[in-house]
């Protein structure tokens, strides 16, 4: 009768498991999120096991996962789905997001230091740089925009003391982000992003938080105006 395993042997085969699902996860949701599974598509376990070289346990774990983060869609009996994109959804996402990213950059500059204002500089200068690659070459270089984007709205942020807030921004930009690569890859309005994040940055530094807040609050709306002016035939009703 063979042995069992060690402790340390099933330590690290839980680890690796840990790993395939991760992997799996984050291919997944790059995949999502990029339009490449689209909308609504049906996520066949028993064909992207293969596409994504893991095994069907793995593969569910992840979708699992993507579940949580509400870009899958568990239903039942029929399988898991890509969430669908609608007006409804963005427009959801918009003020929910505006409600809540005003209340933490308001808490920012009432308890930000120099070392939060030095991070917020910081990333709006990186920004800057990538959003001048960005006009050059839209397609190939939003996601280091988007990388940079995030980065900078999330050094505004930073100074919020309350941890529940970063938790539910972190899952509603996740969800702007398929909406958001939309606009800024077709740019279905014209936009001076620069202008944008610069406005943001100066009220914020000057420490008026309703100026701030407000100037955020338009800068995000219209993102929302823009997907407005996109072919209806993208979205659900």
């Amino acid at each position: 009768m063979p042995a069992p395993p060690s402790p340390e042997a099933e330590a690290s085969a839980s680890e690796s498991s840990k790993t395939l699902v991760s992997v799996a996860y984050h291919h997944l949701r790059r995949d999502i999120i990029e339009g490449r599974l689209a909308p609504g598509a049906k996520l066949r376990v028993e064909h992207l096991k293969d596409s994504y070289g893991v095994g069907a346990g793995t593969l569910r774990e992840a979708l699992a996962l993507l579940v949580s983060d509400a870009l899958v869609v568990a239903q039942g009996q029929r399988g898991f789905h890509v969430k669908p994109i609608s007006m409804a959804d963005f427009h959801d996402i918009t003020k929910t997001r505006i409600l809540l990213e005003c209340e933490a950059l308001r808490q920012s500059i009432q308890f930000g230091d120099d070392v939060w204002e030095s991070r917020v500089v910081a990333a709006f200068h990186r920004l800057d740089r990538a959003q001048e690659r960005l006009a050059a070459n839209p397609s190939e270089r939003f996601n280091e925009w988007e990388d940079r984007n995030r980065e900078y709205h999330q050094a505004l942020i930073s100074g919020c003391q309350s941890s529940w807030v970063h938790h539910f921004l972190g899952i509603l930009n996740q969800q702007a982000e398929r909406y958001r690569r939309l606009t800024v890859t077709r740019q279905p309005i014209p936009r001076d992003l620069h202008a944008e994040h610069q406005a943001i940055l100066d009220a914020t530094l000057n420490r008026d938080a309703d100026h701030a807040c407000r100037v955020l609050a338009e800068h995000i709306s219209l993102t929302y105006e823009a997907i407005k002016q996109l072919p209806a035939t993208l979205f659900d009703a």
